[in-house]
């Protein structure tokens, strides 16, 4: 039997974009037992562990693979996460409305309306 244990992400500098994840799900980031430069957000009853690994090279192409965050307050969660660091890359009204954002990497994510 399978389950999601850990999201991980490669970063430029893991500690500032882990600060960043931390503040978007309001969860605490901590650096890595194993490899104290990583940063981790540990995984709580209901979600996975967010973990960012130190890599020399930059980000050069669209994400391949990417979180899709849903809220009830679309407007409000990007008016939040823009405050953080976070950049608009294009807005969707079509079968749903949703955010494509990127993070203060350039590594792409979504904000999804999702009513409660």
């Amino acid at each position: 039997m399978l389950f999601l244990g850990a999201l991980t992400f490669d970063a430029a500098d893991p500690q500032r974009r882990g600060a960043f994840w931390a503040a978007v799900l309001g969860r605490p980031a901590r650096a890595g037992r194993a490899l104290p430069e990583a940063a981790v957000i540990d995984a709580t009853d209901s979600e996975p562990t967010w973990l960012f690994l130190p890599v020399p090279e930059p980000k050069t192409a669209k994400n391949r693979f990417h979180p899709d965050l849903h809220t009830p307050d679309l407007d409000a969660e990007v008016a939040r996460v823009t405050a953080l660091g976070a950049t608009v890359l294009a807005r969707h009204d079509e079968a749903g409305r949703w955010v494509v954002l990127a993070d203060p990497e350039g590594n792409e994510f979504c904000l999804v309306e999702h009513p409660a």
